[in-house]
């Protein structure tokens, strides 16, 4: 069997429960915690190869320091490196953060836009960061997929894709968009928790039923 058209529904029912016991995602935390698009978008930055136990703290410890684009360029690079480390690329993201805020005040006078197309005009935003900013920093009905949405997705058999883009377009063909919001964090939680990229724990998957196990080997 595989998750499909005719029983996602069941299948984002079945996450819903299961994920209220396990940890949030940092960025799901950031937006629920500051109701701050600009904090959503800085967190998401972070958090780019970067687990969320480190991504979290480093996150609050900038915050601690400025929360606004403008308090942010008063700060200097090196700075943003020492509050942020160890994320991944700390140096590089403190580079990112500082020219991103320079173009939110030059363009949008500190106001982070909530269009995609304009979010990706800005260097360092890619389309995972850009519709992730739309979901949780906004509301918006946008679909992100990161690692964990790509290789779940097509671990289900929802999708049959290649990369994360193609699972992108693929899911706002055919997932409903009720559910786009929350697809991200349901499946980065699973992901995170129970669906692990190298040996899942397909013994107690609540949701086994329903997957396809594409390309599943070693599970416990």
């Amino acid at each position: 069997m595989a998750v499909s058209k005719r029983n996602i529904d069941q299948v984002i029912t079945v996450l819903r429960k299961e994920v209220k016991a396990l940890p949030e995602p940092s960025v799901t935390l950031v937006g629920k915690r500051w109701h701050s698009p600009f904090l959503v978008l800085i967190s998401c930055l972070l958090s780019l190869r970067t687990k969320d136990q480190t991504t979290l703290p480093a996150s609050e410890r900038l915050f601690h320091l400025a929360d606004t684009p403008q308090r942010m360029l008063n700060l200097t690079s090196e700075q943003i490196e020492r509050v942020i480390y160890p994320v991944g690329f700390y140096k590089t993201k403190a580079r990112t953060i500082l020219g991103i805020c320079r173009g939110l005040m030059d363009r949008f006078d500190g106001h982070v836009p909530e269009d995609l197309d304009v979010l990706l005009t800005f260097k360092g935003i890619g389309r995972k960061t850009a519709n992730l900013v739309l979901t949780e920093g906004f509301g918006k009905p946008a679909v992100c997929v990161d690692t964990h949405v790509h290789r779940i997705s097509n671990r289900f058999g929802y999708v049959q894709t290649s990369t994360p883009e193609a699972t992108e377009w693929t899911l706002r063909e055919i997932l409903p968009k009720p559910y786009w919001i929350e697809y991200n964090a349901l499946l980065v939680t699973w992901g995170q928790n129970v669906c692990k990229p190298v040996s899942p724990f397909c013994s107690k998957c609540a949701i086994r039923k329903f997957c396809g196990r594409v390309g599943v080997g070693k599970s416990r």
